[in-house]
Formats: C-alpha cells, sequence, structure tokens
C-alpha cells in the first residue's frame, strides 16, 4: 500500500498532543498503512511552542527553580519525537517542498482552530498545497473557535477533501452549517487505538495518589478537590506542571511518564481535554472542570461517551465528588466508547480505500 502521510501538531511539548499523533500513526500501521507524520519545521512556530512550555502559567511567572524542571522536560519530548515515523522535513510555510503522497490525513487535535497561538491560519492544515493525490481528515477539530466565527474563506477549502471527521459536536456543527456537509464524529486516537499507549513500565499497580493534570484551575476546584483528597488520605499529585495546591509536583515527566503516572493514579482531576481521554483510556474515576480555551472539547467529549456528570460546577456537592471520583466508571460509557470505535474503524476503512 502507498505511504499515507499524516499532519497534525506533533511536536507540541504536550502529553495530549504527542500521544494521539504517536496513536493515529501506530493506528493505522496496525490497519496496514505504512503512515509517517509530515515533519513541517518553522522557526516562528519553534520559538512560540518552546517560549510557552517554559513559561506555561502566563501571566503568571514561572518560578525561577522551575526552570531547570521545564527544560527537562522539552529534552524528554524532544527524545520521544525522534522516536516517531516522521518524513522528510519541509517548512510549514511552503508545504510543497514536501514528498509527495497518496493520501494525507489531516487531524487529530485543533487542526483548523483559526485560534490557535501559533498554529492558526496556516493553510495547509486546510489542504492547502499538500502535494497528495488525496485528502481526508480523521478526529479533526475548530476548538475554541466560534460557531458564529463564519471561518470567511477558509471553510470552503475544506471541499476539496473526500472525507471529513471530526471529533466534537461544535465542530461537526460547523461543517453542517458552514458547508452544508455532515461530517463523521469518531474518536480521539488515544481512544481509538489505547493498546498504542504504552507506559514507561507496565507493572503499576492502584496507588494512593490523586494525578493533577492541567493549571489555572478555579479556586473553588481546588477547595473540593484538596477538602475530598484529604478526607480520604490521598497524595494530590500534579504532572507537567506546577499546581501549588497539590501536595508533590512532577513537572519534568516525559510523554511515557505521563502514560504510567495515569495508569498508577487512584483517580484524575484535570481541566485538560487528554485529561479525560487518558482517564477514559485508562479507566480511571475523573473529574473535570471547564476552562475558556477547552470547553468545547471537553463538554462535546464527555457527552457523546455519556460522562456529563464527571463535569464539575460550582454547584457541585461534595457527595456527587464523592461519588464519580470514589467509583469505577460506569459500564455504559465503556459501551459508548466501544460503540463509537467500531464507527470511528469503519470511517477510516472506508477513507483509507
Amino acid at each position: 500500500m502507498p505511504k499515507v502521510g499524516i499532519l497534525t501538531f506533533h511536536r507540541c511539548i504536550n502529553y495530549g498532543s504527542y500521544w494521539q499523533a504517536h496513536c493515529l500513526a501506530e493506528g493505522l500501521a496496525s490497519m496496514g498503512v505504512e503512515a509517517v507524520l509530515l515533519e513541517h519545521t518553522s522557526d516562528r512556530v519553534n520559538r512560540a511552542e518552546w517560549r510557552c512550555a517554559l513559561q506555561p502559567l502566563l501571566p503568571a511567572a514561572t518560578p525561577t527553580e522551575d526552570y531547570p524542571l521545564y527544560k527537562a522536560k522539552i529534552r524528554k519530548f524532544f527524545r520521544s519525537f525522534a522516536s516517531l515515523p516522521l518524513s522528510s522535513p519541509f517548512p510549514l510555510e511552503n508545504p510543497a517542498a514536501m514528498d509527495d503522497y497518496s493520501l494525507i490525513v489531516v487531524g487529530s487535535d485543533e487542526v483548523w482552530n483559526l485560534r490557535h497561538p501559533w498554529y492558526g491560519g496556516y493553510p495547509a492544515f486546510y489542504g492547502e498545497g499538500l502535494r497528495c493525490r488525496r485528502l481526508v481528515s480523521y478526529a479533526a477539530t475548530f476548538g475554541s473557535l466560534a460557531s458564529s466565527e463564519r471561518l470567511e474563506g477558509w471553510a470552503e477549502k475544506l471541499r476539496k477533501f473526500s472525507h471529513i471527521s471530526v471529533r466534537d459536536l461544535h465542530s461537526e456543527r460547523i461543517i453542517r452549517e458552514t458547508l452544508g456537509l455532515e461530517a463523521e464524529l469518531v474518536l480521539d486516537p488515544c481512544l481509538q487505538f489505547p493498546q498504542m499507549v504504552k507506559a514507561s513500565r507496565d507493572d503499576v499497580d492502584a496507588a494512593t495518589y490523586i494525578a493533577v493534570y492541567g493549571h489555572s484551575f478555579p479556586t473553588w476546584f481546588q477547595d473540593a478537590v484538596c477538602r475530598w483528597a484529604g478526607d480520604r488520605g490521598y497524595r494530590l499529585v500534579s504532572i507537567g506542571y506546577r499546581n501549588d495546591w497539590a501536595a508533590e509536583q512532577w513537572i519534568d515527566a516525559g510523554p511515557e511518564d505521563f502514560a504510567t503516572f495515569i495508569s498508577g493514579a487512584k483517580a484524575v482531576v484535570t481541566n485538560f481535554f487528554h485529561g479525560c481521554v487518558f482517564s477514559l483510556v485508562k479507566e480511571k474515576p475523573f473529574a473535570c472542570v471547564l476552562s475558556d480555551y477547552r470547553s468545547n472539547k471537553i463538554r462535546d467529549l464527555t457527552r457523546l461517551v455519556g460522562a456529563d456528570h464527571h463535569v464539575l460546577t460550582e454547584d457541585t456537592t461534595p457527595s456527587h465528588l464523592d461519588y464519580i471520583l470514589g467509583n469505577p466508571l460506569p459500564m455504559d460509557i465503556s459501551q459508548r466508547i466501544s460503540s463509537m470505535r467500531d464507527t470511528s474503524n469503519a470511517y477510516l476503512s472506508h477513507a483509507l480505500q
């Protein structure tokens, strides 16, 4: 079978971005497809990405003692990037310099989010200038881009895609409203190919810590989680970012560390999309809270898999928090995921032909 290119955000210093790229490439390989991640390069993007990785909590300043930890985290990501199946490099601003492909898969991640702080507005993610005979998308999303933002001439570029799939209801609605097309709803690659999420070790037992993943949590959420964990003697351990309300910080964790860490947690509290995804992949109880930037994708993910009650609000009672964090995930969640996995597999089988 001819080689397939995957165009996504595979070099972000972000656990979810790394793992969705890894899982999609390895997942396609498991389907008999030789796939590579398209190695787009941009000095502008690199500077923005690395600046954010060193100062992720802006406008709050990074404590001086954290800089070496964030640098170590970046180096671990670089080592993981080197293990990915990558194409020959080409400038993101000049996709015509890339190799030729029979098929390019655009997605997953926020590839169509024009509001993305450094990737937004690059035409390549809308299929412009890509050297291929055919374009499809897999689990693409518009992210925080509002439906009312009409995308001007951008949406029309998507008509050149022979098959379109998205991972959230928000993006499905935008495609319908702007193009009059029905996009297929599919799973994020981490949920579609969970067997590709490899931890750094496999002998992790259920621990007495609660994984904290994200940053800039509202105070009421911090207080509720601290009370719940304190009453039960669980440690709160923050991964990837500093959260001073957690008892411990593991800032310099790499992507494989992250997978192991979630595997060993008693439960997960998060305000990140892939915090929810990995909780579902590893079948961990979780509680999440919406943020302005991530509200669309978290709300839609939990709605699609029947986990709406895992989204907390300021009115959430302590008894409800105890119920969702103190009990296994309901069986109907795994059943919905299994059903969507079948749909996603059917979409991929058809789109890759």
